[in-house]
């Protein structure tokens, strides 16, 4: 009996071990560290969903969604990632931004509210300067090509998350179905997720493909006149 009990417990032991030996690095290293992962993405956030939402939930959002605010697909963030979860938060307080800064950014990401929060969760963990994280904001922005079906549309879109995933890697050389996800809040579009290398190559990466709108039809509300 004795026996059996050592054999038992020298089993689970060796489990542990093999458990251990085959987790992921960023599960070994310490998390929320500046600079310390793998890979970014790039969330364009296609605005009149934004919008509408705001009005049907009585919120006020008036710096993107305002009379003349003709916008489509804005930078919701570019957000540092694990292959597995993502580091949040990782300076606190935050370095602050300036005013220039800020509104140097207002034309991809059309709400002062929304920088400010962006920096502080997710540009903190860059391990870049505010400046620096700002210039590879854009620099991964001016990446990316909008499909051009998508690009001002006049008229409310349906569209099916494969078809839009589609017109973005026809668009984007270079860009996989297994690097991009399309996700959606209620039966509107709300984001594409673009995944890129720290140096802004497209790459893959199957957790965010795995986070994709699962509808069959999606509506895109049209750009807002200007």
């Amino acid at each position: 009996m004795a026996g059996i009990v050592v054999r038992t417990v020298a089993f689970a032991i060796f489990l542990v071990a093999v458990a251990l030996g085959s987790a992921p690095a960023q599960d070994r290293r310490v998390q929320h560290q500046p600079g310390q992962f793998d890979f970014y993405v790039l969330a364009l956030s296609w605005s009149p969903s934004f919008c509408q939402d705001s009005e049907e939930r009585g919120r006020e959002a008036r710096e993107q969604c305002g009379l003349g605010r003709p916008y489509s697909f804005v930078v919701h963030g570019l957000w540092p990632q694990y292959e597995r979860g993502f580091p949040q938060s990782c300076q606190q307080p935050a370095p602050r931004l300036n005013r220039e800064l800020m509104n140097s950014m207002l034309d991809l990401m059309p709400a002062p509210r929304l920088i400010y929060h962006e920096w502080d969760s997710h540009g903190t963990c860059s391990g870049l300067r505010p400046q620096a994280y700002f210039d590879l904001v854009r620099k991964a922005r001016d990446s990316v090509k909008i499909p051009e079906a998508y690009a001002t549309p006049k008229t409310t879109l349906t569209v099916a998350p494969a078809e839009v995933e589609d017109a973005f890697v026809k668009a984007n050389p270079g860009l996989s179905h297994a690097g991009i996800a399309v996700t959606c809040g209620g039966t509107r579009l709300s984001e594409v997720r673009i995944c890129l290398s720290k140096d802004l190559q497209f790459r893959d990466c199957p957790q965010i493909d795995r986070q994709a709108c699962r509808r069959d039809k999606l509506l895109m509300p049209p750009v807002r006149g200007g």
